[in-house]
């Protein structure tokens, strides 16, 4: 407990306090405190015995965040009903301000044929979002501010609006297109104009996910120390409650990409950690390795929106919003357990560096096309003839067919042509065959794509 009295006047100190002289007002530090139970009146009746004041009182957790008299600390620990008590540890954004090629690269221009995540949840837990902006105003859908305690989550930053675009700025054609750009964005302000925040409003902020149905929560920040027990439990509660939470992996990557530096949220198992990449699928020089590391995302030169505008930034802050998204459009796709999201997410992903999951790469590149396929079947036609009637045995015959698929585009080459008398008769867009019988039959057009869907078309055909 000495030691925890001495860290805690530590942090006082670098934050400008500094130990008074005995009779003086103590020294204050922020703190989250456990208790055995679910906190309510008598637990917050504790705080204050000790000279405390109340910051939150969570449900999510048995907890409450405090700002304590550094010297109050020790008597409280000993607090009948009070389980441990620990900092409250300060967080910071994982981006740098510094095109739209990474939405892109991980496919998910193709997946906007039929799929932009429509109406899926996700909250962008930041340092807010410029709502007004011209490519977010129309998937915005509200939130909280906690830095300045409020129902205006608006940015002052520009941090979470960059994540915010990268996630679902709008595919109208100018500015920047979002990996899923109908999903419904929640702006949850925890970080300040600086970028900074602490995790005691991030327990806030996961608890408000939890009562305001939130599926995918985007957490582009972080720090390298362990925030204890509370913050890991909030995590992992709300991801018991079928939350997907995908986090910033840190920018604290060694050149040789050697150590063990992932941040925390990152690094806790119930959240997904994700790592940078450049244009040409490398890693980041600055991005954070480790055994945590799950998958790697665009996270150079990202273009995305800004408040009054866009601009280039740099960071894992910017590769976790590209698997933000795609969790929002595998979800949309039909996929919406925790675990079947994470194992689309791994199977599918493009293996990059050493075979399999390595402390790199993870299991690799986000692939949005292939994690969240189309779930229809192609469409076939039958141009020509367009009854199938053949006049003569023993004249060669035609077959034209069309064939169109929502993800894998045009496969009229692939028509496989059938007769339920004859069998095959043919591969292609076109095909000739040559009857040697009379009588009725019915000719087959079909095609399978790539996800293994099979569309098809029949004609009847008389000799």
């Amino acid at each position: 407990m000495k030691k925890l009295v001495a860290l805690l006047l530590a942090m006082a100190m670098v934050l400008g306090l500094s130990a008074l002289p005995a009779g003086a007002q103590s020294a204050q530090t922020n703190v989250i405190v456990s208790f055995e139970q679910k906190p309510g009146p008598n637990e917050q009746a504790i705080i204050h015995r000790f000279g405390g004041t109340v910051k939150h009182t969570y449900s999510i957790i048995p907890a409450i965040a405090a700002m304590m008299p550094v010297q109050g600390v020790e008597a409280l620990q000993r607090a009948p009903g009070v389980l441990k008590v620990e900092p409250d540890v300060e967080v910071h954004a994982m981006g740098e301000i510094d095109n739209v090629w990474g939405v892109k690269q991980i496919g998910a221009g193709v997946v906007h044929a039929y799929n932009k995540g429509a109406g899926i949840k996700v909250a962008v837990i930041d340092s807010g979002i410029d709502y007004t902006h011209p490519d977010l105003n129309a998937n915005y859908v509200g939130g909280y501010d906690w830095v300045n305690d409020d129902t205006d989550p608006k940015d002052d930053n520009g941090h979470g609006t960059h994540v915010a675009g990268t996630i679902a700025a709008e595919a109208d054609g100018a500015g920047a297109v979002g990996v899923a750009p109908e999903a419904k964005l929640y702006a949850l302000k925890v970080l300040n104009s600086k970028g900074t925040g602490s995790f005691s409003d991030i327990i806030a902020a996961l608890q408000w996910c939890m009562s305001n149905g939130i599926q995918v929560t985007n957490n582009s920040y972080g720090s390298a120390g362990d925030p204890g027990t509370a913050v890991k439990a909030a995590f992992d509660n709300a991801y018991a409650a079928g939350i997907v939470h995908v986090a910033a992996a840190g920018n604290s990557g060694t050149t040789s990409g050697t150590g063990d530096n992932v941040i925390y949220p990152a690094k806790y198992s119930s959240v997904i950690a994700v790592a940078a990449t450049d244009s040409s699928k490398q890693r980041a020089i600055f991005s954070s390795t480790g055994l945590a590391v799950e998958l790697a995302a665009p996270g150079v030169s990202i273009y995305s929106t800004v408040p009054g505008g866009y601009a280039y930034y740099n960071g894992t802050s910017m590769a976790s919003p590209h698997v933000a998204g795609t969790v929002a459009l595998i979800i949309k796709s039909g996929v919406t357990s925790k675990d079947g999201i994470r194992q689309r997410l791994q199977a599918t992903a493009d293996d990059l560096g050493s075979a399999g999951r390595d402390p790199l790469y993870g299991f690799g590149l986000v692939d949005a096309d292939e994690a969240a396929p189309a779930t229809g079947s192609p469409v076939v036609t039958i141009t020509s003839p367009a009854n199938g009637a053949v006049a003569h045995v023993g004249v060669d015959v035609v077959f034209s067919g069309a064939a169109s698929d929502p993800e894998d585009g045009n496969l009229s080459a692939s028509l496989s042509w059938s007769s339920d008398r004859e069998g095959a008769i043919g591969i292609g867009a076109s095909v000739t065959h040559e009857f040697s019988v009379e009588g009725q039959r019915v000719i087959t057009a079909s095609v399978m794509d790539a996800q293994g869907n099979t569309g098809s078309s029949s004609v009847p055909s008389r000799l």
